[in-house]
């Protein structure tokens, strides 16, 4: 995990010292697309929506040059400051900043004199403590998932592929945005569901070959593709930026988006799921589900 140091006091007065600087290593590593991850330019018949094209790990690489950069001002640093040491223009600087405020990374001081200058926000704080370094990211990062799903009304999802598996991490659901019913265990269901397809997009072709060797492609629904070669060549044109789908192909009754959120050589995922009857607002959602993936990918990298 990457080091931190922060300011204790965030209402008093800032000292900048050596034991009050924010340092974050290899963080910027962290979220460099994976080598795997590749441009494609082909729309698959998997995906059939317009969308947003939306690219988390860019945004969060410029978001921690954000919080470095403000870490170096103990006593708080303007907008303009922060966009001349950090090369970000203004027009994409601010929603960074509105972004990182709303999550609680950096906060605005309101004191006369430093009004509107930028400081170490409290959850930011908190994550920097050594006791709670752990339980802080733990939370901040269910809190995350909990927004975007009100924010979405459905389901969210986390899912990595870890030794060779389908993993589902960390999920938010509740009575009015119910998980959906793993009738099937996802490991053994790649090739029907959103998140297992977008995991395996990630991958190289001979991984994707791999993983199908070990699963046997069971037809899940009438939807569900068993045809290992149709499936590959769907694989394949998939747009990297483009939330892959899942309309009842893994269960009757519920449709799916998952969107990449690659961090290094990891792979990993951001899906939602929702019931049939809602299938009307799944482009609208997968387009929030997007947006709303560089804050979750914040809280992994940090």
């Amino acid at each position: 995990m990457p080091e931190w140091r922060v300011p204790v006091d965030r209402h008093g007065t800032r000292h900048q010292c050596p034991q009050q600087t924010l340092r974050i290593r290899h963080l910027t590593a962290i979220v460099e697309p994976s080598p795997t991850v590749r441009n494609r330019s082909t729309q698959g018949e998997a995906v059939a929506l317009q969308h947003e094209v939306i690219t988390p790990h860019r945004s969060v690489q410029s978001a921690l040059r954000v919080l470095e950069t403000v870490a170096r001002h103990g006593t708080g640093v303007t907008a303009t400051r922060i966009a001349r040491d950090t090369g970000l223009p203004l027009d994409r600087l601010i929603p960074l900043l509105r972004m990182l405020s709303s999550e609680g990374y950096v906060e605005q001081l309101t004191d006369d004199g430093t009004r509107g200058a930028y400081v170490t926000g409290e959850t930011l704080s908190r994550i920097g403590s050594t006791r709670d370094h752990a339980e802080a990211l733990r939370e901040k990062l269910q809190r995350t998932l909990d927004g975007l799903r009100d924010s979405i009304g459905a389901a969210v999802y986390i899912s990595r592929y870890v030794d060779g598996e389908v993993r589902v991490t960390d999920f938010a659901a509740g009575p009015r945005t119910p998980a959906v019913n793993e009738w099937v265990d996802f490991r053994s269901s790649a090739h029907a569901s959103a998140v297992g397809k977008s995991l395996l997009t990630q991958l190289d072709v001979n991984g994707r070959r791999d993983h199908l060797s070990r699963h046997k492609m069971a037809r899940l629904t009438s939807r569900t593709i068993t045809n290992e070669q149709v499936l590959l060549n769907r694989l394949a044109s998939q747009p990297a930026t483009v939330p892959v789908l899942d309309l009842q192909e893994y269960a009757v009754g519920t449709v799916c988006a998952a969107v990449p959120i690659t961090a290094g050589s990891a792979v990993g995922c951001l899906a939602l799921s929702l019931p049939v009857e809602h299938a009307h607002r799944l482009r609208e959602a997968a387009d929030t589900l997007n947006r709303g993936a560089a804050p979750v990918l914040l809280s992994l990298a940090i």
